[in-house]
């Protein structure tokens, strides 16, 4: 299967409008399931792409000042 066929499935899948989006519709659930994909695609390869997002690797010890000494 070629890359492009797998992106096509994608579509294909992708397609189906969920619960929320049948609710509202859409005039083109193709081109909106390409639109959804492709901007995934671009933040999964670059973290930082997402507008107005900041992720961060930390763990929940480093997030939170326990409100008890520890044992």
């Amino acid at each position: 299967m070629s890359h492009e066929q797998s992106d096509q499935e994608r579509v294909e899948s992708r397609a189906h409008l969920l619960p929320e989006e049948a609710a509202l519709g859409s005039e083109n659930p193709q081109a909106q399931a390409d639109a959804i994909l492709t901007e995934s695609d671009i933040r999964e390869e670059d973290r930082n792409a997402a507008p107005d997002t900041v992720l961060e690797d930390r763990t929940s010890d480093q997030t939170v000042t326990p409100s008890e000494p520890p044992d």
